[in-house]
């Protein structure tokens, strides 16, 4: 479930907050100016897609299809790859590699839920591991090793489209795709939820792109 957030600022994001309901410390986190100073009205995000790829369209994921590797797993080869990022950064690539997996793969990535927070897609086990933290170098409960040649070249070609975006603007996509609006139940953009964004829907839509 995503943390409440009593003190949301139209000009800042917040991706954590220190008065969740298990009492656990944590410190508000904010993106600094220099994550936030993009200039998009959005038009330019719908729809995007790398060039690259070549879709084919999923009606359904079959449970037998299941990925026996972890979110940390993923995240661990992409802080390989890239270096040091925001974690609110991590998150949106973690989502776009489990998106991309199902349209070029017709599998799951990984097998972690992952939920229509405020700030756009997160997997709640990786934000409570990273929990505390606005930059991440490192991920050590991860293993690189037990990803397969065709899962990380699925990783690769997310970060070789994905993976020089900003965090604000890896969100901003994720708020103008179907998946993540249609989750989130008619809740504003500022008000916190927890909703599954499912397999389905979310094969369908990049399927369709």
């Amino acid at each position: 479930m995503e943390p409440s957030d009593n003190s949301y600022l139209s000009s800042e994001l917040s991706f954590e907050d220190d008065s969740i309901n298990s009492g656990l410390a944590s410190n508000n986190v904010f993106f600094p100016n220099n994550e936030l100073n993009i200039e998009t009205d959005g038009s330019n995000l719908e729809g995007t897609i790398p060039e690259f790829v070549e879709t084919s369209r999923i009606e359904k994921i079959e449970p037998k299809k299941r990925s026996i590797v972890s979110v940390f797993d993923v995240s661990s080869y992409i802080l390989d790859k890239l270096g040091k990022m925001s974690t609110m950064k991590l998150q949106k690539l973690v989502y776009y590699c489990q998106a991309w997996s199902l349209v070029w793969d017709e599998r799951p990535l990984y097998s972690e839920n992952i939920e229509a927070w405020s700030n756009g897609p997160v997997v709640p086990e990786l934000f409570y591991f990273h929990r505390g933290r606005f930059n991440i170098d490192k991920v050590e409960i991860g293993n690189p090793s037990l990803l397969s040649p065709e899962q990380k070249n699925t990783i690769d070609g997310v970060l070789n489209f994905y993976g020089d975006k900003n965090a604000q603007w890896l969100i901003d996509l994720t708020h103008l795709e179907r998946p993540w609006k249609e989750s989130r139940n008619g809740l504003p953009d500022y008000v916190r939820g927890s909703s599954i964004i499912s397999l389905d829907l979310m094969a369908e839509y990049y399927s369709s792109l």
